[in-house]
């Protein structure tokens, strides 16, 4: 507890090594935080501290925290492609509203290998016409390759944009079968 009664919130990460460069990964008693692409010092230091200002607590690096054991073998098996679903606590505190029924929707409903059109997944959340909102909520997902919303893509066939890029996109969505393997 803290001077004020409080429970401090414990918030630690790790980087992890992935065949779409280093993803820094967040996790707090709740589950898994908070997933980051091109986690190169520079973008980590810039997202750990967006972690400790929403949190309210000071991410201390711990790759062997049992917080961060199961999603460091889940993400390894993911892209060893030997995992296609992702079994862990989610702590869903980064992201409300809108937002959050729609990854939690685009979670439960979108299963490896296949795609979902943002409107059609507007749709699932009872927002028909709410396309662009969706690419909103994409664009905030706290959680990209967990909550897989590279499978979101455009009505009309195209890829889509994507926070992390999209040739990680890409990448993504030939390690799943969806495109093929870029040629280089």
């Amino acid at each position: 507890m803290d001077s004020h009664g409080q429970y401090e919130r414990r918030v630690v990460w790790t980087v992890v090594g992935t065949g779409i460069g280093p993803l820094l990964l967040a996790a707090t008693d709740d589950g898994l935080v908070n997933v980051v692409f091109h986690a190169t010092e520079a973008t980590r230091d810039q997202a750990l501290d967006r972690l400790a200002a929403r949190l309210g607590a000071e991410p201390v690096e711990a790759p062997g925290s049992p917080l961060l054991a199961e999603a460091i073998r889940q993400v390894e098996a993911y892209f060893a492609g030997d995992r296609q679903d992702f079994e862990l606590p989610l702590d869903w505190s980064l992201i409300s509203g809108f937002n959050r029924q729609v990854l939690r929707a685009l979670a439960a409903g979108v299963p490896y290998g296949s795609v979902v059109g943002y409107g059609d997944l507007a749709g699932r959340v009872g927002r028909p016409g709410a396309a662009q909102a969706v690419g909103m909520a994409m664009g905030a997902n706290p959680l990209p390759v967990v909550v897989p919303c590279h499978r979101v893509v455009e009505s009309d066939g195209g890829i889509g944009g994507f926070g992390g890029g999209v040739e990680t996109k890409r990448r993504l969505l030939a390690l799943e079968g969806v495109l093929p393997d870029p040629l280089f």
